[in-house]
């Protein structure tokens, strides 16, 4: 009996010795940086292909897809300056982002490019509709400035 015991208690220990060489460890840190892109603020750009270059690399460090939120994510190496290029295609057509991130020595986001039109918006918009404004004044009052022409008896 203590035979049949000492075996069964070495067999176990090998069986469990050789599923820890297949199972797949994981650890979860609180680090890294995420860039989201969409189109409009509810129209994420998801399952769209980008490419991520590190400072001064000018082959891909990584490459992927957005995830269903348009979420691309990586984990910096090293500081500098690095790029994400997007590619997405929506109903109107093909279109493309490029984001430059100034990742500073604690591998932490310093700061992150944004498009004029992005970062001017309101601008943009308010000067849109002064001369929108302008416009159908202008209209209006050269229309008004007018005599009417006369009619044939």
């Amino acid at each position: 009996m203590p035979r049949f015991f000492c075996m069964m208690l070495l067999l176990s220990l090998l069986a469990v010795s050789g599923a820890e060489a297949h199972s797949v460890e994981y650890q979860v840190e609180n680090r890294g940086i995420s860039a989201r892109f969409f189109f409009l603020p509810n129209e994420p750009a998801s399952y769209s292909s980008y490419e991520i270059f590190a400072p001064g690399v000018e082959i891909p460090c990584q490459k992927g897809r957005t995830d269903r939120n348009g979420v691309a994510s990586f984990l910096p190496d090293r500081p500098g300056k690095w790029t994400i290029k997007l590619t997405a295609e929506s109903e109107h057509g093909g279109h493309a982002a490029k984001v430059e991130i100034d990742v500073k020595e604690g591998l932490l986001m310093e700061s992150f490019s944004k498009p004029l039109v992005a970062t001017y918006t309101k601008l943009f918009i308010g000067a849109g509709l002064l001369l929108s404004m302008f416009g159908i004044w202008a209209l209006w009052s050269s229309r008004r400035g007018k005599p009417k022409p006369e009619q044939d008896a």
